[in-house]
Parts: C-alpha cells; sequence; structure tokens
C-alpha cells in the first residue's frame, strides 16, 4: 500500500447541524489532519520531518486511537518492511556512581544512600565481548555499551574505542551512551567505526528542569550535534511518564523534528519508577501513566519520524503480550533482548522468542559501517599506520 488510507466518518442516517453535534467540528478536523496525511504519504520521496507543526503533533495525540494506529502502521509499511524488527543488546559498561542528578535514575551518585544500587568499575574487555558474542547468538543485531559518566574522560577514550572495533570484529553494529561529548571525542568514536550514539532528551524543554539539574537541555542537543557531524547515527529519545504533561510529549517529538535531521534511532521509554529517586518516589505515590499514552506516543513518533527506527526500550518487562503487539501496530520496529537494560529488568528472552513467532515477527540482520581508519602492515618495515576510509 502506497499511501496513507483515508479514513471517512460515515453519513448519519439523520444528520443533525454542527451546533447540535459538538463532534462534528472534531471529526472535520480529524479528517482534514488524515487526508493531509494521505497526500504527503502518496509523494516519491521520505516525508519532510520539518512539515510538521507542533499543532499538526498536537492533532495527531488527538486522534482516535485506532485512527491512530492505522495511519502509523501506513507509514510504517510505506519505510521498513512490515514484520521484520531490529534487535538489540545492551550491556553496563560501568555501572553507577554517576555524578548527574537525573531524577528517574538508580546510577546517580546524589541518590545512591536511599536507592543502594552498589556501583562497578569498568568491565573488562574480554568480559564484554563475550558479551556481545552471546548477544549475538541468540539473534541480537545491534551491541549497545553504556556507561555512568557524565562525559568519557580523556583515559577511557582508548578503552571505550578498543571495545567498538572488538565488537564490529564479530559482525555486529555498535552503539554506545557515555553521556555527554566533544567534537574530538565524536570524531574518536566515529574513526572507530561507532555506528550509532545514544543520547537521550528525556522529555521537553520545559519540562526538562523537573528532571535534571546538572546538564542543560542545549548541552544535550550540543552532544547530538557532534555526533551528527563526526558521521555517527544519532540515538536520542523519551521518557514518558515521568510526570510530565501530554503537551511535553508533543514538544518533545517537535525538538526532534527542529533538527537538521530527525535521529535515526529513537528509543520511546515508558518510566520503570525505581523506589529511592526522586522522580520514582513521585510516581509510585501518584500512579503511572496509561499504557495507552504511551503507545500514542510511539505512534506519533512513527508518523513525524517516518524512517526512523521506533524503538521499544524501559518499561516493556510490564507490559503484556497484547500491549506489546499494540505497540508494534504502532510502529515500533526495534528493542532490547535480554533480561536486564542497564540496571532495570527487561521482558525474557524466552518469552520474546514466543512473542515474536506468534506474532509472525523476523528478526533484522546486521549491517555494520565500515570504521573511518583501519590499520596497515607495511610489509617491508613491519611499520603499522592507520589509513583514512573514503567515505
Amino acid at each position: 500500500m502506497a499511501g496513507l488510507l483515508r479514513i471517512s466518518e460515515p453519513s448519519a442516517s439523520n444528520p443533525t447541524d454542527a451546533t447540535d453535534n459538538p463532534n462534528d467540528l472534531s471529526n472535520s478536523l480529524n479528517n482534514e489532519l488524515l487526508t493531509r496525511l494521505a497526500t504527503d504519504a502518496t509523494k516519491d520521496e521520505p516525508s519532510i520531518t520539518s512539515t510538521y507543526s507542533r499543532e499538526d503533533i498536537a492533532k495527531l495525540f488527538d486522534l482516535p486511537l485506532m485512527d491512530l494506529l492505522l495511519q502509523a502502521q501506513t507509514v510504517h509499511r510505506k519505510h521498513f518492511a512490515a514484520n521484520e524488527v531490529q534487535i538489540s543488546t545492551l550491556l553496563s559498561i560501568k555501572t553507577g556512581n554517576c555524578p548527574e542528578d537525573c531524577g528517574y535514575c538508580s546510577q546517580s551518585g546524589h541518590h545512591r544512600d536511599t536507592t543502594k544500587l552498589q556501583a562497578e568499575k569498568r568491565i573488562e574487555v574480554d568480559k564484554v565481548i563475550a558479551a556481545a558474542k552471546r548477544a549475538k547468538a541468540t539473534g541480537s543485531s545491534r551491541f549497545c555499551m553504556g556507561a555512568a559518566w557524565k562525559h568519557p574522560s580523556a583515559k577511557d577514550m582508548p578503552y571505550v574505542v578498543e571495545l567498538i572495533k572488538e565488537v564490529k570484529a564479530l559482525g555486529l553494529e555498535t552503539c554506545m551512551t557515555l553521556g555527554m561529548l566533544d567534537d574530538q571525542q565524536a570524531t574518536q568514536l566515529a574513526d572507530a567505526g561507532l555506528d550509532y550514539y545514544n543520547h537521550n532528551l528525556d522529555t521537553s524543554r520545559r519540562y526538562y528542569e523537573q528532571v535534571v539539574s546538572t546538564r542543560s537541555y542545549d548541552e544535550r542537543l550540543d552532544t547530538l550535534a557532534h555526533v551528527r557531524d563526526s558521521g555517527i547515527n544519532v540515538c536520542s529519545g523519551n521518557i514518558v511518564g515521568m510526570g510530565e504533561s501530554r503537551d511535553d510529549r508533543i514538544d518533545w517529538v517537535h525538538e526532534l523534528l527542529k533538527m537538521p535531521k530527525a535521529p535515526e534511532s529513537i528509543p520511546v521509554n515508558l518510566l520503570v519508577p525505581i523506589a529511592g529517586t526522586p522522580i520514582g518516589d513521585k510516581v509510585l505515590a501518584e500512579g503511572q501513566l496509561s499504557v495507552l499514552e504511551w503507545i500514542r506516543t510511539i505512534a506519533v513518533t512513527r508518523i513525524c519520524c517516518p524512517t526512523s527506527y521506533v524503538r521499544l526500550s524501559a518499561g516493556r518487562e510490564s507490559l503484556s503480550d497484547a500491549e506489546q503487539a499494540l505497540a508494534f501496530m504502532a510502529g515500533a520496529n526495534s528493542f532490547f533482548y535480554g533480561d536486564k537494560l542497564l540496571t532495570t529488568g527487561n521482558a525474557s528472552q524466552s518469552s520474546d522468542n514466543r512473542l515474536m513467532r506468534e506474532l509472525g515477527l523476523t528478526a533484522q540482520y546486521a549491517t555494520p559501517r565500515a570504521p573511518k581508519q583501519v590499520p596497515v602492515m607495511d610489509a617491508m618495515s613491519g611499520h603499522q599506520s592507520q589509513v583514512v576510509l573514503a567515505e
């Protein structure tokens, strides 16, 4: 199917004036948006994300859920294989004592007295490689490595560069999340061949100060700009259910569309409230966000960012099979595999395998990019140097 389906409202047997039926105005606005989306979807070129205004995004969120899911699935099928999913495995390579004060995170050193998380030093390279081999053997195509740093130090860079090269040698795509990067660090990671760098915006600019105070919103955007400029694919998403409003979720999607290019990978996390963290305690006391609102956010993200991978990340372990199926219907086509996401639980691999069979989903093959530099040995002198590959 090439374009979006237009949904028409059935004619009433006894039509009434708009003044008698206040739903008529809402239906008219909905149909106007659906017609616009259908027109955009029939174009030969992928949709230009900047054409979606904040008002458009708000209207998408307000659509009846079934209409929204249908449009999201139609967009998804225009740009991706319908029943194929990208599978990633995530490993914490350095855990705890992070200097950031993110209010949802058990790894923050600011919350260690209440979360009681046991900090761990950097994992040795051979142990990381062993974990990557297990991930590949169980079906993952991308191996993601996360470190609880505000930013990597100079002494950390050789370590992470070695990890990238060793994991890529296994035929896996690589992703890292290490905190903020400057332009030189981003270039080092790109030269090593890093495929994706994750740095989430988390929420809207307006709500951001309720989440973290040790790093500004603009600093997050600066890191993403360094990643983009280096040639690494951008992975940047959010966490819904932290007490933000729908307006904040609308603003977050709009922030993605204001970038020069939407992130190639967009994790849409559902908060896993952790006791002992400020946001976790607040949500546990006041109640969690509806799963259907999270699914709405996935669907809107899919429509607005049609060529991006939309990833199910944190929060998936608490979902029923039917809720996960709805999330895939909403356009999600990537998820984390394995029993643990950094420090929080995840759905078991056996459950994921069973669900994939029942839904008829197949795993995507890895397509890692070549490193920008490769070692070359002079046969006569034995001297080793680095050669920069052409783009």
